[in-house]
């Protein structure tokens, strides 16, 4: 992958460091998104296809709906006046009229989905009509149909020739309705790329160990596979790498292999937070080095060469806190992945909601919460799940978004304020 580097990079050391806003963060990021370069094509089946992104659009083949189709069950007629009709046949979904065309002062039983039959511009649904006798339909003033009525017109939703799904476009279960629709019985779509993920920490076990008292299990692993498999990535989980700077560079020499190399932990300012030193020793150019944000402020971005010929790859440092890490991903991992996979939709995903409760301010940082969001049809709401801070994994669990609460709100935030939520 290419990254096109649009911002200049930086070395590490404290007076070279770029801590940014998070706004700021967000549009470097989507800027480095513009001009990634994307992956290589292949053709898959299109049930293969689910949870990809296309590289070729997808063409109707054909006017939809191809007939003039009947939206309810009831009776096709000649608009105008309210006078009875005589009842002359019946027509199924799937069935096709063949006899004459509709006169004015004739009706003709159909079915929703049935194609209307030539000389009827309107559909009079069952529940209005007046059935005198086996054969007769009659109706009052107030129900006389209008044309157009309960009809859609054949190629309404779409020409012959049209673009039906766009390049880009990542498939989901609608989508995959729309192309089998259309005949596409399989799909070219964007290889998905590959995401190396590396865990840092002395302090890590694998997940099926048990840890001694002063350790912990390697979850950010799993969180992260999870999360690039969201976003349309190939996770490539990377054994836990110690706090030693050889350690890293062998981790990372191995990591260069991928489109996109992710690591959690060692970047803050400890001791033992070599991530950062590793980088820079392997040619890295840092994008940034900070972000004022809670959590995730130690979070660092830049580039780094793939080796080998290959164009140098993104690369991102996170916290080792999980929620650091989980937001972190989601604020800006996932936007520039999705990029790299070939997907026109990058951008984190935010919406709004209100506020259930009363939340104390904190001005200069950018805070990311975990929450619940609350939905209701007219007015959403969200709350923020207690926690014990950035490591509280329990918390996490049971908020299903994150509440951003901005940098610049001197005051604190009242119960019913309308402010932002990060959607995972």
């Amino acid at each position: 992958m290419r990254p096109g580097l649009l911002h200049a990079g930086v070395s590490v050391g404290s007076a070279m460091e770029q801590v940014l806003e998070f706004n700021a963060a967000l549009e470097l990021i989507l800027l480095q998104a513009e001009s990634a370069t994307r992956p290589l094509e292949e053709t898959v089946p299109l049930l293969a296809a689910h949870g990809r992104t296309l590289a070729q659009p997808v063409l109707a083949d054909r006017d939809q709906p191809p007939f003039n189709r009947s939206t309810r069950d009831g009776f096709a007629v000649k608009a105008g006046s309210p006078g009875e009709r005589a009842i002359v046949g019946l027509l199924r979904a799937g069935e096709r009229w063949t006899g004459a065309d509709l006169l004015p002062e004739q009706a003709i039983e159909i079915m929703t989905g049935a194609p209307v039959p030539r000389g009827a511009d309107a559909v009079l649904m069952v529940e209005h009509a007046v059935l005198r006798g086996d054969d007769r339909l009659g109706f009052t003033d107030e129900r006389t149909p209008a044309a157009g009525q309960n009809i859609v017109p054949r190629g309404s939703e779409l020409r012959v020739g049209a673009v039906a799904l766009s390049r880009g476009t990542r498939l989901g279960a609608a989508e995959i309705a729309l192309a089998a629709s259309l005949g596409a019985a399989r799909a070219s779509v964007f290889r998905r790329p590959r995401v190396a993920i590396l865990a840092t920490g002395d302090e890590l076990v694998e997940v099926e160990e048990m840890p001694d008292t002063q350790q912990i299990r390697n979850s950010n692993s799993y969180a992260l596979a999870a999360l690039v498999a969201d976003a349309g990535g190939e996770a490539v989980q990377l054994p836990i790498v110690r706090d030693h700077l050889e350690a890293l560079t062998r981790a990372l020499s191995e990591a260069r292999r991928c489109d996109l190399i992710v690591l959690s932990g060692g970047v803050s300012m400890g001791k033992y937070d070599l991530v950062e030193q590793a980088l820079a020793h392997a040619g890295a150019a840092f994008l940034f080095t900070g972000v004022r944000m809670q959590p995730g402020k130690p979070v660092v971005f830049g580039t780094l060469s793939a080796g080998e010929g290959r164009e140098p790859a993104f690369f991102f440092g996170l916290p080792g806190n999980p929620i650091s890490t989980q937001v972190t991903f989601l604020c800006f991992v996932a936007p520039l992945l999705r990029a790299i996979g070939g997907q026109a939709d990058r951008a984190p995903l935010f919406t709004q909601a209100r506020l259930a409760e009363a939340v104390p301010a904190r001005p200069g940082l950018t805070r990311l919460l975990p929450a619940r969001l609350l939905p209701a049809p007219d007015a959403p709401s969200v709350r923020l799940v207690p926690w014990k801070g950035s490591g509280d994994l329990q918390a996490n669990a049971r908020a299903n978004c994150y509440a951003l609460l901005p940098a610049d709100h001197a005051e604190d935030f009242a119960a019913d304020e309308a402010i932002s939520i990060l959607l995972r």
